[in-house]
């Protein structure tokens, strides 16, 4: 398995790219999140979903009401059953994103150096002269000159689908802009981003809290995608509120990176946030194209160095109405795994696409290829440099594993987590091989019940980069005092085995506690 490793710099034989790749049990280790909406919601499209690849579905709240939502999280409940997959749930809040209403849903069609008047007055029918939007400070915002984009949920940047205003003047509460292309809107939610320009409101609005409280709480939701976060109090309130709804104190919260303001507040963002997601959709309208490369690598690059995982979007655009990804998009999805990747985040191309399964399939073997030349050498090096010495105990234990496996060419790592941080840091070094997080439960209380915790740390993990997650059988110790078979590690073992990652002979790098004490020990494996 190991020796496929190549590096891009060393020299290959051309002959050699066009073998075809060995299958594996998991499809790659780069994480794939998929939307989950009108093409992609019935119980067999999303077990398609989960055996190409999908571990973490995402429910956007900027359309759909919950009961809908609720009916495709049941079917993911039983696809989940079905296929024996684990798959996390992430909701994506609205957030402060303005919208054009368009009630009728019939096409709207605006020609270039036309004039079209954007209105707060909800009331008024969407036509080609005036677009009705949720927001009444949009006049107050913005300034003779100023760049307006609107396209069908999820701007997509081709021109027949979306539309670029300049800002002619501003009347009142009207804004009168000029239009520089020619496009049909179609749909019932247009989404609007003013390029550059601060918008006024609260990032967690009241119906996001709504939300959250009824359908995130009673659905225990593993992330929070927190959409346009700009500053880190936005992370900070977020969290706060979390904290108060039951369960929900356990849910970690991702960033969504989408314009100038969050970009300016990054690293504060990224110390008080436990992931971050690039949302590249409006953050392209917001940078120049010629800096959007740039922010993503230094952003990923700020993300592996601290430990935290980073979800880069809009990667196959084309595939919502196509079978095949672009060139340009083939690179893009390989490019983002080589900047150090945890998951790619597939929005339309599964929400409203017609090829959901098919799309994440591509996307996985991609990710599995550029894996294969990932320089996990330098990166090692450059991590180890980063964190600095003296290095924490935990942090020691996990490169260790990491450089023992690689020198011993281990086919998996084994590592015991209760918090599931120890898995984490393992991962955060970038291990050529899997890393088998065995989540062992711990026992906890109310004075009223019982309850084991560990599931939301198993799911959690379903989003980073090489870490695939099993939970351990509370009634077995983490390591048998006695030779018996049925220690945690035997378990996970022939969990490894049934699933093609570990053969007789292979050596397994294991990382646990024993005591106080915290043991990397290598193991090879007899027939």
């Amino acid at each position: 398995m190991h020796s496929s490793h190549l590096l891009l710099e060393e020299p290959i034989r051309m002959a050699s790219i066009l073998e075809p790749s060995k299958a594996s049990f998991f499809p790659a280790m780069t994480k794939i999140v998929g939307t989950l909406g009108p093409k992609s919601r019935s119980v067999d499209v999303i077990s398609g979903c989960l055996k190409a690849g999908m571990s973490v579905a995402r429910f956007d709240f900027s359309w759909g009401n919950p009961e809908y939502h609720q009916d495709t999280l049941e079917n993911l409940k039983a696809a989940v059953k079905s296929t024996k997959k684990l798959c996390a749930v992430m909701l994506d809040t609205v957030g402060p994103e303005l919208q054009v209403i368009n009630k009728s849903e019939k096409p709207i069609s605006l020609k270039a150096d036309a004039s079209v008047v954007l209105t707060p007055d909800q009331g008024q029918e969407a036509s080609s002269q005036l677009l009705p939007i949720n927001f009444d400070g949009l006049s107050k915002a913005v300034k003779k000159g100023d760049t307006i984009f609107i396209g069908q949920y999820l701007f997509t940047g081709r021109e027949t689908t979306s539309v670029w205003l300049e800002v002619s003047e501003v009347k009142g509460d009207d804004v009168v802009c000029v239009i520089k292309n020619t496009a049909t809107l179609a749909g019932s939610l247009l989404t609007l981003h003013a390029s550059q320009i601060i918008i006024e409101l609260p990032t967690l609005s009241d119906k996001d809290k709504e939300v959250i409280s009824s359908w995130g709480v009673q659905n225990k939701i593993d992330f929070l995608s927190l959409s346009y976060t700009r500053h880190a109090e936005d992370v900070r309130q977020a969290r706060e509120y979390l904290s108060k709804l039951g369960d929900l104190y356990q849910t970690q919260i991702f960033a969504k990176i989408e314009n100038i303001e969050g970009l300016t507040h990054f690293d504060e963002i990224l110390q008080e946030a436990d992931g971050i997601i690039l949302s590249r959709g409006n953050l392209g309208i917001d940078l120049p194209p010629e800096k959007v490369f740039l922010f993503q690598k230094a952003a990923l690059y700020k993300c592996n160095m601290a430990g935290k995982p980073a979800v880069v979007t809009r990667v196959v655009d084309s595939m919502t109405d196509n079978l095949r990804p672009t060139r340009a998009e083939a690179t893009d999805v390989a490019n983002a795994v080589l900047d150090g990747s945890d998951a790619i985040l597939l929005g339309a191309e599964t929400l409203r696409g017609l090829y959901p399964v098919e799309t994440i399939s591509i996307v996985g073997k991609i990710c599995a290829e550029a894996e294969k030349v990932f320089n996990q050498d330098l990166y090692f090096k450059k991590t180890v440099k980063y964190v600095g010495e003296p290095m924490t105990h935990l942090e020691s234990i996990a490169s260790s594993a990491v450089r023992a496996a690689i020198k011993v060419k281990a086919s998996v790592i084994i590592c015991f987590t209760s918090l599931g941080r120890a898995a984490r840091l393992i991962a955060k070094y970038r291990p050529t091989m899997p890393v088998l997080s065995v989540v062992i439960p711990r026992l906890k209380t109310n004075q009223l019940k019982w309850s084991f915790s560990g599931a939301f740390e198993a799911r959690q993990s379903l989003i980073v980069r090489g870490l695939f997650p099993m939970l351990a059988d509370p009634r077995h110790p983490a390591e048998s005092t006695s030779a018996t078979n049925e220690s945690v590690l035997k378990v996970a073992l022939d969990h490894g085995k049934a699933s093609g990652v570990i053969k007789s002979h292979d050596r397994v790098v294991v990382c646990q506690k024993v005591g106080d004490a915290s043991v990397v020990k290598i193991i090879e494996l007899e027939d």
